[in-house]
């Protein structure tokens, strides 16, 4: 393994651009997945009459497809309705429309755990159902949450690798690029992605901890 010729000024700062747009497609995609899961599971959580169901039926159709799928539907098969997207829009779009699915299942799981006395005792002191869910049920919910929500945006970022099946230039995909040069770069190469992986994931897995720490 040559790992002088893998390191190099060049390379690392290839990477580290890769490491870029891997950062900002997945740190969008959070943002966006967790704003549109929220809404997801807190509509599957009010059960109103037929809009929850086809709520529930879009989220079980999502969540058991494959992100490869939902991410070659988006870049490929939606210019023939005419919606064409850049490689990036196209990779942050599937990334939230999976990851949206999989949040609101985990929000709505939070929400239907606080126990249903305390919301019918918050009814009966004259809170309206939208104060209640506000005030008493979402802050414990979320307590709750946090660590699957953590564990969801984990595998996020590690999902974005998955776009360099459309050439978005991601980590993976300049490191692919940097290793054809020469076979004796793979393996210094893998190294050097897994650590950049592993320090992102490893700060979120510590926030997470931190924020049950307290919770606890």
């Amino acid at each position: 393994m040559d790992f002088l010729g893998a390191y190099t000024p060049d390379h690392l700062k290839f990477l580290l651009q890769g490491f870029g747009v891997t950062l900002e497609a997945a740190f969008i995609s959070i943002a966006l997945s967790f704003i549109f899961g929220a809404l997801i599971g807190i509509g599957r959580y009010a059960k109103i009459p037929f809009f929850s169901r086809l709520l529930g039926v879009l989220v079980e159709i999502i969540r058991n497809l494959p992100l490869l799928l939902i991410i070659f539907f988006t870049y490929f098969a939606l210019p023939e309705v005419n919606i064409k997207l850049e490689i990036l829009p196209a990779a942050i779009v599937a990334l939230t429309i999976f990851e949206s699915a999989m949040l609101s299942e985990i929000i709505r799981s939070g929400l239907n755990s606080i126990d249903k006395g305390q919301i019918e005792a918050a009814r009966s002191s004259g809170l309206n159902y939208v104060q209640t869910l506000w005030h008493i049920i979402l802050p414990q919910a979320l307590k709750r949450m946090i660590p699957p929500i953590v564990s969801q945006f984990i595998s996020l970022l590690k999902d974005t690798s998955l776009a360099v099946s459309i050439s978005l230039p991601e980590l993976l995909h300049n490191g692919q690029i940097i290793y054809s040069q020469k076979m004796s770069y793979l393996g210094p190469i893998f190294i050097l992605i897994a650590f950049m992986y592993f320090i992102v994931n490893f700060a979120l897995s510590r926030i997470a901890y931190r924020l049950e720490s307290k919770r606890v």
